[in-house]
């Protein structure tokens, strides 16, 4: 998950800057309520499943289209420069606007191709909305800018986990509850956003995607170990996050009540915003590629081990659930930090779109394979497993740039 970040690294916060915090306090509420609209149909995937009559194949695709949507949407923005064509905060008010719409028409209830079409355009509408974000905060901040960088994408991750948390209160109620509910929190951030969210003192130039660079930037052997240790990182976390509502129900199926499954998902996705923050602060004082490898090898261990826990004691599941949870996202604003720091200047823009494109093109795929090994396992105990080897290869990747001459240039010589 990348942000836009092309300042420069060596300028200092100046003073006068005092109102920096709570702007982004602001900020983090806005994209936790605009994001709920990610998987709020995942939140509801076995009430949809059954109320239209779903394949799993369909149902992986809900979640999908929101993945394919966000792809295509931040990398048309790059390619005409969306974000300095419309100020910030106008841009990311209309997207929440336009995500909260989109969102709400699933209660229409309109055929499977429709409903993965509104998916779709909600993935496009919050591509407007988080590398912004991203961009905004970074306006500032310098010093702590791990920091805040951390907890935008905490926001980004509690409100990913508000649905299941929507879907556990609202557990006697109809599902449309939780659909309406999300988009009147993204219609919340619309407003946050537009009267709220204003840049900071130190603004970024240009950062567009140019094809004519995509050479350069796979030739680059530091920025080709960052982007392994990016994938690693993306093989893993979206389908965590999308599949691990059905896992816990039925490891607890028969131990504990259905809506317990959703509360649990909700606490482990949304332990991230402390993995986040703990990933920020940790590598503006330790490096970015000793806290990114460190937090992926707890994360495949958790993907190794939780299906162990699978008929075990359910508080064991649990807590590896939480634990993986903190770990599996925070090193997620690390991998584009450092293509900001190790990409030439002249096109980090296309390193950065290049970067988050394969990713997320990647969560495509192991989305959409994970039902298909729960399928032919006949259980779903041990579909995570086969999500342990990103973390692990990526791992492996940044310790690799730890012992590149480049990595100096990590974090202010913090490697």
């Amino acid at each position: 998950m990348p942000d836009i970040d092309t300042g420069d690294p060596h300028a200092v916060d100046r003073p006068a800057n005092t109102n920096r915090w709570s702007v982004l306090i602001i900020l983090c509420i806005s994209v936790v309520l605009s994001m709920t609209t990610w998987f709020s149909a995942t939140a509801v995937t076995p009430e949809l499943k059954a109320a239209w009559q779903l394949s799993d194949s369909t149902v992986a695709w809900l979640t999908n289209g929101v993945q394919i949507g966000f792809v295509t949407g931040a990398l048309l923005a790059s390619l005409v420069n969306l974000p300095d064509i419309i100020r910030l905060n106008r841009l990311m008010a209309a997207a929440s606007v336009l995500a909260a719409g989109v969102n709400v028409l699933l209660l229409l209830e309109p055929s499977p191709i429709g409903a993965i079409a509104c998916r779709f355009a909600t993935g496009m509408a919050l591509a407007a909305v988080y590398p912004p974000a991203m961009k905004l905060v970074s306006t500032w901040f310098v010093r702590n800018r791990g920091f805040a960088l951390g907890a935008v994408v905490g926001a980004l991750t509690l409100g990913s986990s508000m649905p299941h948390l929507f879907r556990t209160i609202t557990e006697h109620i109809d599902w449309q509850l939780v659909i309406g509910l999300s988009s009147a929190a993204s219609l919340i951030a619309g407003l946050c956003f537009l009267l709220f969210a204003r840049e900071g003192r130190y603004p970024f130039g240009k950062a567009v995607f140019d094809p004519r660079q995509i050479g350069r930037v796979l030739r680059d052997r530091d920025l080709f170990l960052v982007n392994v240790g990016y994938f690693g990182h993306m093989w893993e976390l979206y389908a965590m996050w999308a599949w691990l509502l059905i896992f816990m129900r039925t490891a607890a199926e028969g131990t504990l009540p259905p809506n317990m499954a959703s509360l649990i998902t909700f606490v482990a996705i949304a332990a991230g915003l402390f993995g986040c923050v703990a990933g920020g602060l940790l590598s503006d004082r330790f490096g970015r590629t000793a806290t990114t490898a460190g937090l992926m090898i707890v994360s495949g261990l958790c993907a190794l081990l939780i299906g162990f826990a699978f008929s075990g004691p359910i508080w064991l599941t649990i807590l590896i659930a939480i634990v993986w949870g903190m770990a599996i996202v925070g090193d997620s604003p690390l991998f584009s930090a450092a293509v900001t720091e190790l990409a030439d200047r002249d096109f980090v823009g296309t390193a950065l779109s290049l970067q988050m494109g394969l990713g997320f093109a990647l969560t495509v795929f192991v989305i959409w394979l994970m039902p298909h090994i729960a399928a032919w396992l006949g259980s779903w105990q041990w579909p995570f497993v086969i999500l342990a080897p990103g973390p692990f290869i990526g791992a492996w990747a940044m310790m690799a740039l730890r012992r590149s001459p480049a990595a100096v240039r990590l974090a202010g010589g913090r490697r």
